[in-house]
């Protein structure tokens, strides 16, 4: 599992406690994480785990995101090494209550989460009232077996709430008015509640096929350089087109062209 979350996940590793039954009824740990705790923590942490002699414990480290993606990707991992994930069966669930808002990883500032034109739940009181952190929005996810097949949401149509909505992630209502104007003007003149969602039809054709990538039921796939093979595209373009659509070309100088 270390290895896999290297070579193939890109991480730094995976941690880990491989837990063996000692001289007592506690479980003593062995492994890299083991070496660098107590007996008492080792016999701790098999409590709160609910672990026994001959069961493991990995450990994902890195921001929250990239800890909470290796530690999912391991979890599917094991699960499908142990044959304990159901086969030919269809599971789905419902995912709600995204958070409205995040610290950005980069800039370490409030920034919407998910999808800033969503309705936040408890409306303008929550925005005016409530930790930005601890908001929740109208916001939907359909899953199955683990693959995300639709999103959506109840969508904001108060011009009110969505200034200040995007005045808690830093921007002022005169750059709303000036990016989102025509959207605004709509919802002056009423809009009544609204929202749905978007089903991924490849999405749901990938897990009736059986098929690990995608690129297998789409018409049309990309390959990684993000080529349409059988199109051709992206494709150059003749220095007639370049001028129609009044485009200069500002290549290095060992590449530029004249169009």
């Amino acid at each position: 599992m270390d290895e896999w979350a290297k070579s193939e996940m890109g991480a730094r590793g995976l941690g880990y406690i491989i837990f063996e039954k000692g001289k007592s009824d506690a479980p003593e740990g062995r492994g890299p994480i083991a070496n660098n705790l107590a007996p008492g923590e080792i016999a701790e942490l098999a409590r709160l785990t609910k672990l026994d002699a001959g069961d493991v414990v990995f450990f994902a480290a890195g921001t929250r995101g990239e800890a909470e993606r290796l530690a999912g990707q391991a979890r599917a991992r094991v699960a499908t090494e142990l044959g304990v994930v159901e086969e030919g069966g269809f599971r789905f669930c419902w995912i709600v209550d995204f958070p409205m808002y995040e610290i950005g990883e980069e800039t370490g500032r409030i920034e919407f989460s998910h999808n800033p034109f969503s309705m936040p739940q408890g409306g303008l009181e929550a925005l005016e009232t409530q930790d930005p952190l601890s908001i929740l929005a109208h916001q939907y996810d359909i899953v199955c077996n683990g693959v995300e097949l639709a999103s959506g949401a109840i969508r904001n149509h108060r011009p009110d709430i969505m200034v200040k909505a995007f005045a808690i992630a830093g921007h002022s209502a005169a750059d709303v008015e000036t990016r989102f104007g025509a959207m605004l003007k709509a919802f002056r003149y009423g809009a009544p509640p609204h929202g749905g969602l978007a089903p991924g039809i490849d999405r749901i054709v990938r897990l009736l096929a059986d098929t690990p990538n995608i690129r297998e039921v789409i018409a049309f796939p990309l390959n990684q350089q993000a080529r349409d093979l059988l199109m051709g595209a992206p494709a150059p373009l003749p220095p007639e087109r370049w001028r129609e659509l009044h485009i200069r070309l500002d290549l290095p100088s060992d590449k530029k062209t004249k169009p």
